[in-house]
């Protein structure tokens, strides 16, 4: 399927924003933060021509609400699925009792009996509802949903924090909380 020019970009933010900063030059603080007019210059040499304009409009529109800008606009940051070591300054919150995992089906006998990991990203994303997962899941294939017991694994002393977007971190989740949805 052909990306639109604002799914392109927005990959593209995703690219320097969780995962390769450096490769491009990029400066991300320790919280995540990167200053905009850096990364649009970064882009620009990267061969990825992006605005100030449509800089603001992925950040405003994005489906998923991935990117935030600080309080001043000049600097930006993806909010969670970073590779790259940050630490947002999220606290832990007490998650509702079941969230909700989506993934590709063809992984769902390894997840099971070894648990949800991060896979090279500081943590595992869950979802309020089984719609969204459902979503997330069918990117890499035929979507399974996986529910995860949140709360009685919170109770078990595992953390959970929640982006500003609402998606649900955890470090890992391990088999003994994981339920085919």
């Amino acid at each position: 399927m052909p990306q639109d020019g604002a799914t392109r970009t927005s990959k593209y933010l995703a690219l320097r924003l969780r995962h390769r900063p450096d490769e491009v030059g990029l400066k991300m603080t320790p919280d995540g933060w990167v200053d905009a007019a850096a990364l649009l210059r970064a882009a620009e040499g990267d061969g990825m021509t992006i605005s100030g304009e449509q800089l603001q409009a992925i950040v405003a529109t994005n489906d998923k609400q991935r990117y935030e800008f600080d309080a001043t606009g000049r600097r930006i940051r993806a909010r969670q699925g970073h590779s790259v070591a940050v630490d947002l300054g999220l606290q832990p919150r007490t998650p509702p009792e079941v969230l909700y995992h989506g993934t590709a089906r063809r992984f769902a006998d390894r997840i099971l009996a070894e648990g949800l990991r991060p896979m090279g990203r500081q943590h595992v994303h869950l979802s309020p509802d089984p719609a969204t997962a459902t979503d997330v899941g069918g990117r890499r294939g035929a979507p399974l949903v996986l529910a995860v017991q949140a709360g009685t694994m919170f109770a078990a002393g595992h953390d959970f924090w929640m982006s500003a977007n609402g998606v649900w971190l955890a470090l890992a989740v391990p088999p003994a909380f994981i339920d085919q949805a």
